[in-house]
C-alpha cells in the first residue's frame, strides 16, 4: 500500500477554510453547464442516469467514467454533481455517466447497487472495453463503488481498469476510530446508525458486498483511495486500502491533510488550491490506468 501525506496549501488552517465555505457557498454557484459539445453521441445505458461530456472529451470507446454520488445513500442534488462530473470531465478529457441510483429508504440496499452496476454492464454491452472504464465514487457513492467491484468479482464478469474512492464509508460495523476521534460536525456515529440502518434495511453490518470491509479483497482493479486528514472517514479509507493490499490489491491512498468530510467540493471552485491539485491528481490516475 502506498499512502501520501498531501500537504495542506496554503496552509492548513486556510484549506480547512476552503473546505467550509465551499459548502456553505453551494447555493450561490451558477449551476449553468458550458454549451461545449459533447463527442458524438454517446450510448444509452438502460440505467438512471446522466451523461456529462466536457469540450475535449473523447468517444467512451476510448475513455468513460462512471461516477457515483454521495448524499448519504438518501439525497441528490442533480444540477450540482453534474456540475462537479463536468469538472472531472474536462481534468480527465473522458465522458462521465452520472449514476442516478435510486435512494434510501424508499429503495434501500441492493437497488442503489444495482443501478450503479446497471450502468457498467450498459458500456460494456454498448461495446466499451472494461480497460476503458473507470469507476468513481464519494462517499456513500464510494462504498457503492467497491461494491460494485466485488459483486462483478464474485459473479466473474470483467473489471473496469480502476476504481477511485473519496472518502468512502467501507465498514458498516462503524467500527472507525476517526468516526469519533476526528468531531466532525454532521458526521457523527448517531447520524451514520440513522443512515446506514436506512440504507441496510436489514442487510447484515459485517457482510459484503454491502459492507465492502469485510469481503474477499484480493483480485480487485487498482484502487485510487482519498480521504481528509481530519475527517470521520479516514479510517474507513486506510483499513480497507490495507486490508485489500494485504490482499494482493494495488492500492495507492492521499491523505489530504487538515481537511474534512467532502473536501471535494472544492474542486467547484476557480482557482482553489485544493480542487485543482485534486482534479489533476484524478486526470493523471485515469489516464496510467485507461491511456491518455
Amino acid at each position: 500500500m502506498n499512502v501520501s501525506r498531501i500537504p495542506a496549501l496554503p496552509d492548513p488552517a486556510t484549506a480547512a477554510a476552503e473546505v467550509t465555505t465551499a459548502l456553505k457557498s453551494l447555493a450561490a454557484l451558477d449551476f449553468t453547464l458550458p454549451q461545449d459539445g459533447a463527442p458524438g453521441a454517446l450510448p444509452e445505458l438502460g440505467a438512471p442516469g446522466v451523461w456529462v461530456a466536457a469540450a475535449g472529451a473523447c468517444d467512451p470507446a476510448d475513455g468513460v467514467i462512471v461516477y457515483a454520488h454521495g448524499g448519504s445513500f438518501t439525497s441528490r442534488m442533480p444540477e450540482l454533481i453534474a456540475l462537479y462530473a463536468h469538472r472531472l470531465s474536462s481534468a480527465a478529457a473522458r465522458p462521465v455517466f452520472v449514476s442516478h441510483y435510486r435512494l434510501a429508504p424508499a429503495d434501500p440496499y441492493p437497488a442503489p447497487l444495482d443501478d450503479v452496476l446497471a450502468a457498467y454492464e450498459g458500456l460494456l454491452a454498448a461495446g466499451v472495453p472494461a480497460g476503458r472504464v473507470t469507476l468513481l465514487g464519494e462517499s456513500s457513492g464510494g462504498a457503492l463503488v467497491l461494491s460494485a467491484l466485488l459483486r462483478l468479482k464474485s459473479a466473474g464478469r470483467p473489471l473496469p481498469a480502476g476504481a477511485i474512492t473519496i472518502s468512502p464509508l467501507t465498514d458498516f460495523t462503524l467500527s472507525s476510530a476517526s468516526i469519533d476521534a476526528a468531531g466532525e460536525q454532521g458526521v457523527d456515529r448517531a447520524l451514520l446508525t440513522r443512515i446506514t440502518e436506512q440504507y441496510l434495511a436489514g442487510a447484515a453490518r459485517d457482510e459484503a458486498p454491502q459492507s465492502p470491509y469485510h469481503g474477499e479483497l484480493s483480485d480487485l482493479p487498482p484502487l485510487l483511495m482519498l480521504a481528509g486528514g481530519a475527517e470521520a472517514f479516514l479510517d474507513d479509507t486506510l483499513r480497507f486500502a490495507e486490508a485489500a493490499s494485504a490482499a494482493g490489491t494495488k492500492v495507492s491512498v492521499d491523505v489530504y491533510e487538515a481537511l474534512t468530510h467532502a473536501f471535494q467540493i472544492t474542486a467547484l471552485t476557480p482557482q482553489s488550491p485544493t480542487g485543482e491539485r485534486l482534479l489533476t491528481r484524478l486526470a493523471s490516475w485515469i489516464d496510467d490506468r485507461t491511456g491518455s
